[in-house]
This record gives structure tokens, sequence and C-alpha cells, in this order.
């Protein structure tokens, strides 16, 4: 099942951010806590949304979290109207496989339809050849003339001060 977060989900879904970071092989640069991902999602002004695929147990017991799509809005000069930028996706390997990962996305992509939202958009490392291979199955098209820069630590501070 697929349902918008609730801040009861905010543990589930920090230990989720955790999970993504050793996936990407940079835990050590992880640092959030549970306090920020409750003020970005449910804070006075919430500034990210969050999905999550929730299972339940096979003697009915309760759902459980089981992976989490983290988002926010972003804007097209273009198209003159708002997008989706995924900015994590991310279910347990134990329970890949079983259609989750679809599901957050079609859910976003439900989103962006309801919304008249044109683009649905996100970043995937480029060793990454499961995920790269499933958003292709679905009809993703890589942006590969586009190159991400990211300015941050040392320089930010510099060129902010």
């Amino acid at each position: 099942m697929i349902r918008k977060a609730t801040p009861e989900d905010v543990p589930a879904i920090t230990g989720l951010i955790y999970d993504l970071a050793e996936y990407e092989k940079a835990r050590h640069e992880c640092t959030v806590v549970p306090e920020q991902i409750h003020e970005a999602l449910f804070g006075p002004q919430p500034s990210v949304y969050a999905h999550v695929a929730e299972e339940s147990g096979e003697d009915g017991t309760e759902g459980r979290v089981v992976g989490v799509a983290l988002w926010f809005r972003n804007f097209s000069t273009w198209d003159g109207v708002h997008g989706i930028y995924l900015e994590d996706l991310f279910v347990r390997p134990e329970h890949r496989g079983k259609g989750h990962g679809r599901a957050l996305l079609a859910a976003l992509a439900h989103e962006c339809v309801e919304r008249g939202y044109t683009r649905l958009s996100w970043s995937v490392l480029d060793w990454n050849e499961p995920s790269i291979g499933f958003y292709r199955s679905l009809g993703a098209v890589a942006q590969d003339e586009w190159t991400t820069f990211r300015l941050s630590g040392p320089a930010l501070q510099a060129l902010g001060s």
C-alpha cells in the first residue's frame, strides 16, 4: 500500500534515509536526525513531501514502512509550471521485487497529473545499474547531456559570506 507519510512515519523514514546512504556507500556523510525530517515534512512551512510503501505482516500484523519517496516541488521556466523532484527513492532490499518502487513512482506521477505538473525528475548514481534499468523500463529517459553541479562545505561558505 502506498500512502502519504504521517508524523508517525518519521522514525521509519529517517531509518530508510540511513539505509539509502549505506547502499550508496556514503553512510559517513549522512547526519540527518528525526527532528529535522519532522520539521521539513510537517513543520509550519513544509518544504519536502513523502509517500511511503507499507507492507502488512503475513500474520495480519499492522503495516510496516518498507519504502519511501521523498520529494519537493521544482519549477520549469520553459513550461511555466511546477514539477516534482524526487530526492530519494528507497525500498528495503528484502522487500524489492514486489512492486513498491513502481507504486511509489506511480503515486508521484499521479500527483503530477492531478496537479497539472509537467515533469517528474530525479538523479541516479551512474554505477546503480539495477535502478537505471528499472527507470528505463518505466519509460524514463536519462538526461545525459546535463551535468549536475553542487556547491557545499567551505566553497558554499566562502561564496555566501
